[in-house]
C-alpha cells in the first residue's frame, strides 16, 4: 500500500495511492496512517494534488558508512559500530520541492538512501521484533555539504541545512526492503546504483541499535546509508532517487540567494 501525504486547495491530508501509472487515484484517509484507519470515500486524481513530504518527523536519524563501497570511496574505514547523526526536521522537504544550495558551502553532494518510516513509539526493541516498529519505506536524499563535513568536528552543519532531506514520494507499507535496487540520477545520468542487500547492517539491526538509546516516535525517519557514487550537485540540477518497489523522488537544486 502506498500512503501519501498531499495538499489540495490549501488543505493537507493522507491518502492511499492506487491505480496504474498515469491513472492513479488518491483515496483520502480518515485520520492518519499511524494505527488502524479508514477511508473517507473521497477519491482524487493524483495529477490534481500536490504531493508533500509523506511524514513530518520529530527527528531524522542518519547512519554513516553503512555501505562498504561508499566508505572506501571517501577513504574511510568501515566503522566497528554504526555512525549515527541527526538531521533536523526543518531539513525535510517533499517531492519536487527545491533543494536550496547554501551560501556557506561550495561542495554539495547527493546521497541516495532507503528511508525507514517508524510506525509506533518504540524503545529498546530487540532485533527479532524490530520490524514490528516499521510503517513502511520511502526514498530519501541525504544531501551533504561535503566541504563542511570535512572541516567540522561533527556533521551537524553539513547535513542540517533547510532542504537537505528530501523524502517521498510516498510510503510503501508492503515492501520487503532487504534486497531492492537503489539508484540516483543527476540530469538523467546514473550516479549511484546498488542493492540494499549490500547494507553492512540491515534494517532490523539499525532499528534495534538506535532504539537502544533513543525513543522513536511515529513518523520518525531512519536513513540507512548511501552506496558508492556520491558526487556534486549544482544549481539547476535535477536529482532523482529511485528505489525498486517504491518509486522515484525528484528535486531540483536552486540558488539560496
Amino acid at each position: 500500500m502506498r500512503v501519501a501525504r498531499f495538499s489540495v486547495q490549501g488543505t493537507q491530508a493522507f491518502g492511499v495511492v492506487e491505480g496504474e501509472p498515469g491513472e492513479e487515484l488518491v483515496s483520502v484517509i480518515d485520520g492518519h496512517p499511524f494505527g488502524e484507519f479508514g477511508l473517507s470515500g473521497l477519491q482524487l486524481p493524483l495529477v490534481d494534488v500536490r504531493l508533500v513530504a509523506p511524514v513530518l518527523p520529530s527527528k531524522v536519524i542518519g547512519l554513516g558508512r553503512n555501505y562498504a563501497d561508499h566508505a572506501a570511496e571517501l577513504g574511510n574505514e568501515v566503522p566497528d559500530e554504526p555512525i549515527v547523526f541527526l538531521k533536523p526536521s526543518t531539513s525535510v522537504i517533499g517531492p519536487n520541492d527545491p533543494i536550496p544550495y547554501p551560501m556557506l558551502s561550495r561542495e554539495v553532494h547527493h546521497e541516495a538512501e532507503l528511508a525507514i518510516v517508524i510506525g509506533r513509539l518504540v524503545r529498546e526493541v530487540p532485533i527479532e521484533r524490530a520490524l514490528e516498529a516499521v510503517l513502511g519505506y520511502t526514498c530519501a536524499n541525504d544531501v551533504t555539504a561535503r566541504d563542511l563535513q570535512r572541516s567540522d568536528a561533527q556533521w551537524t552543519r553539513a547535513k542540517g541545512f533547510d532542504g537537505f532531506c528530501p523524502i517521498g514520494p510516498w510510503i510503501e507499507t508492503e515492501l520487503d526492503a532487504s534486497d531492492v535496487a537503489i539508484e540516483c540520477r543527476v540530469n538523467g545520468e546514473l550516479r549511484q546504483s546498488a542493492r540494499t542487500s549490500l547494507l553492512l547492517r540491515g534494517i532490523p539491526e539499525l532499528i534495534a541499535y538506535v532504539s537502544a538509546f533513543m525513543t522513536l516516535l511515529p513518523g520518525d525517519i531512519i536513513l540507512t546509508g548511501t552506496p558508492a557514487g556520491v558526487g556534486p550537485i549544482e544549481v539547476g540540477d535535477s536529482v532523482s532517487v529511485e528505489i525498486e518497489g517504491i518509486g522515484a523522488l525528484t528535486n531540483r537544486v536552486t540558488s539560496s540567494e
